[in-house]
């Protein structure tokens, strides 16, 4: 009799749609991690692993169960690493390519729900949505104009990074009236313009932009890309926003750019720490509106995700190029 295929996955939440089509497959068995038991337990398991379907999020994901060397040694059968989101933060994409294991993220699958959190954030912080929620329920209203915010119809929206979020936020953006700019340095210009936005130089992105807003992953070019530099040389009164990666804007000196008044506000999905230390000096500022990496989970992008993931292993095990290959950089 044939070995069956073996899937592992943590028991971290996953939508349903994930197991019902793993293991609607008879040449499939699913083996089911718990975080919380030892690595020796973790490693019994992971022996007999074909395909590891692991957690994208890092703060939530034990160490030891991150896509190391360490791991991989653990795992002679392994074939495929599958991301749990967009994002690869867990995994060593370079040390999987080494023993020739396929790493395959679910990019696109929450786009529009990440787009939407985009959207939300820049017009809670441009309407100041949460300060007068805030201001009410302490009763401390003023008056009407006290709060009085901005439209966002007419400004100009830099993206950074047009992969499918930032194209489907330049979508929405073009909707309200708003001017797109973007910068992405592995599109064209011609690509950029298809995605209807208009390409320019990060330098001039910042400097024209009204909002900024992130949708580039982290990696060694751009981790810190946004510190006290860049920060300055955005235009004065604008607003940052962040659906990216925490550790690609410097928290600090978003702190500091936000203190001196030079940014108007910033809305931030992602921190450098999930959840971040209650005493960081982001978390209650008045100008900023905070949540906690919530913006791809949605219903509809959770399910998404877990049924984009289980159908690129099931290619994977027929032999099948699956679409969403990453690649070291």
């Amino acid at each position: 009799m044939n070995e069956k295929v073996c899937v592992v996955r943590t028991n971290l939440w996953i939508d349903p749609v994930f197991d019902q089509l793993i293991t609607g497959d008879d040449r499939i068995e699913l083996k089911i991690l718990d975080i919380n038991a030892t690595p020796q337990q973790w490693y019994e398991t992971l022996k007999h692993a074909h395909y590891y379907h692991v957690s994208a999020a890092k703060d939530e994901l034990p160490p030891g169960l991150f896509v190391s060397q360490t791991l991989l040694a653990q795992c002679p059968k392994l074939k495929a690493v599958s991301s749990s989101g967009a994002g690869y933060d867990t995994i060593d994409v370079a040390a999987c390519e080494a023993r020739n294991i396929t790493v395959v993220n679910q990019a696109g699958g929450n786009a529009n729900s990440v787009a939407e959190m985009a959207l939300g954030l820049l017009l809670a912080v441009s309407r100041r949505i949460v300060e007068s929620d805030r201001t009410l329920i302490a009763q401390k209203a003023s008056s009407r104009e006290a709060l009085m915010g901005h439209e966002v119809a007419g400004k100009i929206l830099g993206l950074v990074g047009l992969g499918h979020i930032g194209s489907r936020f330049a979508q929405i953006a073009a909707g309200l009236g708003m001017k797109v700019l973007a910068y992405d340095p592995y599109l064209s210009s011609q690509d950029i313009s298809l995605r209807k936005a208009s390409p320019v130089s990060l330098q001039a992105l910042l400097a024209q932009s009204d909002i900024v807003s992130l949708h580039c992953p982290l990696d060694n070019d751009t981790r810190d890309m946004f510190n006290a530099d860049t920060f300055g040389a955005m235009k004065p009164g604008a607003i940052f926003i962040s659906t990216a990666r925490g550790g690609i804007h410097n928290e600090e000196d978003l702190y500091a750019a936000l203190r001196s008044s030079h940014l108007a506000g910033a809305g931030l999905d992602v921190w450098r720490q999930e959840p971040p230390c209650p005493d960081n000096p982001l978390l209650g500022h008045p100008c900023v509106v905070s949540t906690f990496h919530t913006a791809g989970v949605s219903h509809e992008g959770r399910h998404n995700v877990a049924r984009m993931a289980a159908e690129q292993i099931l290619l994977m095990i027929d032999g099948k190029r699956p679409p969403h290959v990453v690649h070291s950089r």
